[in-house]
């Protein structure tokens, strides 16, 4: 399902039949600044950001937009399929306990510094730029690799409805990736005052890729998607160590992992161009792509259809309905829990402060997928057993 709006300098193309008026204003933004390419594209789990909405892509010329990645750089999803095909509940639960027990939850980090092997190479050619950040927070990201976060961080247990049980992890970059994008939005801020090209208060200032500032950014960007990989990639490692030592013998024949905040150089529409995906997945035809759902609901394996009018891109999850603040104002605590309680579910809710991620602070998920059709095919349905939240 796609509409498209013409009103504004470039045509906005929307996945979905309501978006809300702050939403609205931010892809009309976009789609006015200077450097935008061709059109924006908003997709149907969007909801107001931080000057970009999130669920938004956009492609840029010659040009990148902080604001437009976000300051969770790298955020993605990693999932895994295991060839058990149960799981009793006491065994889940022993398994959430011990998740708990060995992976550092919300602002928690490792106490010791984690190997070097296990963090990126920083000297990996991610192109002419400094490492100013990356480099100055080093060894912080030691303590960080392999840690959850919060929000709507998680790690779950899941019900394929291929048959197999599987494992599910979404976190970021943690506090380096924040750290990163709040210089360079910074630095972006006072590009964009000297030139006054457009409004301030959007809030998408940006750098030339060709200027030391935008070069940079790129390269510490690449490094925080990297290192974002390497912490669910260490989180799932840990989860796996936990899970063999409950069910010897279980072996791990699929891994996925895919990042959903990144800005990277492709070709789109017969000429290359920076896009930007803040909350949005890529999906090239034939592409894996992993789309989550919010606490008790269902999370999908797809494949992407390479949709040009989307850049190639699909949703990154059910998008929020409802801000944090509000979700705590307006959800019944009690409806919550017996909604995860009465289908099964080990869950994370048990203070107000936790309906934040609540199934009911988010959108359907079932009719984000409807809105996507022409985006992604659904290759497996994954049902939540079990989560651990930050």
């Amino acid at each position: 399902m796609q509409r498209t709006l013409t009103s504004e300098k470039l045509p906005i193309r929307l996945w979905l039949a309501n978006i809300d008026a702050d939403t609205l204003q931010q892809a009309k933004n976009l789609a006015n600044l200077p450097c935008i390419f061709h059109h924006v594209a908003i997709m149907p789990d969007a909801h107001v950001g931080y000057g970009m909405p999130i669920g938004g892509v956009a492609a840029a010329v010659e040009a990148v937009i902080p604001n437009a990645v976000g300051v969770d750089i790298g955020c993605g999803v990693a999932a895994c399929r295991t060839s058990l095909n149960a799981l009793d509940n006491a065994s889940l639960k022993r398994l959430l306990g011990e998740v708990r027990r060995h992976i550092p939850l919300g602002f928690q980090h490792h106490k010791k510094p984690q190997p070097h092997n296990l963090m990126p190479d920083i000297d990996q050619g991610d192109g002419a730029g400094e490492l100013t950040v990356v480099e100055a927070e080093y060894e912080s990201g030691r303590l960080q690799l392999g840690t959850l976060g919060g929000g709507n961080h998680f790690i779950e247990v899941q019900r394929g409805d291929d048959g197999f049980l599987w494992l599910m992890i979404h976190s970021g970059s943690r506090n380096l990736g924040y750290r990163v994008a709040n210089h360079y939005n910074r630095v972006a801020a006072q590009v964009t005052a000297r030139h006054k090209l457009f409004p301030l208060s959007w809030q998408l200032d940006y750098l030339r890729v060709d200027s030391g500032e935008g070069r940079s950014y790129l390269r510490e960007m690449g490094y925080c998607v990297r290192f974002a990989a390497a912490n669910r990639r260490a989180m799932m490692d840990r989860v796996q160590e936990l899970l063999a030592d409950l069910q010897p013998g279980v072996e791990f024949p699929l891994f996925y992992d895919v990042a959903h905040n990144y800005a990277a150089v492709e070709e789109h529409f017969g000429r290359p161009v920076v896009v930007h995906r803040k909350g949005a997945t890529r999906a090239a035809a034939g592409e894996i792509g992993l789309i989550p759902g919010s606490q008790g609901s269902h999370s999908y394996v797809v494949r992407g259809l390479g949709n040009a009018e989307s850049f190639s891109s699909c949703s990154h999850g059910a998008g929020r309905r409802l801000g944090r603040k509000q979700a705590q104002r307006q959800l019944d605590l009690r409806a919550e829990i017996a909604r995860l309680e009465e289908r099964g579910i080990l869950h994370a809710i048990r203070h107000r402060k936790d309906l934040e991620e609540a199934a009911g602070a988010y959108k359907d998920i079932d009719e984000v997928m409807a809105n996507q059709k022409d985006l992604v095919t659904i290759v497996t349905a994954l049902h939540p057993l079990a989560v651990v939240k930050g």
